[in-house]
């Protein structure tokens, strides 16, 4: 396996970090993965490469604010609004279509809120060439241990419009990521998971959480390729960062026919993190579901219509 560095200049000027890793044979399918909250892409170093090992090439970036794309203190967590996050996402799946292997878009925690949103609302002529999106964990709603109260999200809100680029710490605590104890000490050590967001930004975020736990932000039927959607979404029961339960919730109220909704019993935030050999359990079957519908789409439908 091969990986490649770069980097992305999106519409405003700004540069992004990318990475890709690269299949050693012909690739049978594209993944782009967007990463969460105080994250960037070479945390998943145990992931990436397994898919890799399956003939799924892997595209991913550190999103605005995160990771390698900040270039000095003042930039971190400086996300902009979600229409700019949206923006950037199009604008990294733009380098990779058109594709010549089936395309998918996948997002962990806060990144898979935000393809929630983009399988939603994201522009129709470049969701057209999607032909599924996977969710790990995604940040739909808080779980009860980590949800702010009602009066801090007020007036983090207000203070978001006044002082959009005011700074502000929010630590995720790290004992609520894996039962690993080395994934966590590297997490904790890693000084590009700064934990830090802007008020616009995590403005963005509680919003997005917000419509998303209340069903205002609705994934349709024809969000995909070929006007399907097909949707993976994976979580894990006694994760204590994002909620189990309104994942659920969330994957109950979809009509589309293509859905499968996964639970891993035991397991915590960061599925891919879980120890081994739980956590091939989860990347297995993250392959398996991408290289089944990496064939013809309508011979996947047909035979999905006779089940």
């Amino acid at each position: 396996m091969a990986t490649e560095e770069g980097w992305h200049t999106v519409e405003d000027g700004a540069k992004l970090y990318t990475k890709t890793w690269k299949t050693e044979g012909p690739a049978r399918a594209r993944l782009v993965f967007i990463h969460g909250f105080s994250d960037h892409c070479n945390t998943y170093s145990d992931f990436f490469p397994f898919l890799a090992s399956k003939g799924i090439e892997v595209y991913s970036f550190d999103q605005r604010g995160w990771g390698r794309s900040v270039l000095k203190p003042s930039m971190r967590g400086d996300t902009g609004p979600t229409s700019r996050v949206l923006d950037d996402i199009t604008s990294f799946l733009k380098t990779v279509i058109p594709c010549p292997v089936p395309l998918f878009l996948m997002g962990h925690s806060m990144g898979g809120g935000e393809v929630l949103c983009y399988a939603a609302q994201g522009p129709a002529d470049i969701r057209k060439h999607i032909r599924g999106y996977l969710l790990e964990s995604p940040f739909v709603d808080f779980n009860a241990a980590s949800k702010p109260s009602s009066l801090t999200v007020f007036f983090g809100r207000l203070a978001g419009k006044l002082l959009p680029r005011r700074q502000l710490v929010n630590k995720l605590d790290v004992n609520l990521i894996s039962r690993d104890p080395v994934k966590v000490k590297q997490f904790e050590a890693d000084d590009l998971c700064h934990d830090t967001g802007t008020l616009e930004g995590l403005s963005g975020l509680l919003d997005r959480t917000a419509d998303l736990a209340a069903g205002k932000i609705v994934v349709g039927d024809a969000a995909g390729e070929g006007g399907v959607t097909r949707i993976f979404i994976a979580h894990g029961d006694k994760d204590g960062i994002t909620d189990y339960l309104a994942t659920k919730k969330l994957t109950d109220n979809l009509t589309a026919k293509d859905k499968e909704f996964k639970t891993y019993e035991g397991f915590f935030h960061r599925l891919h993190d879980e120890p081994s050999p739980e956590n091939e359990t989860f990347m297995n079957d993250v392959a398996d579901w991408i290289l089944a519908r990496s064939v013809d789409p309508v011979q996947v439908d047909v035979a999905k219509s006779k089940l």
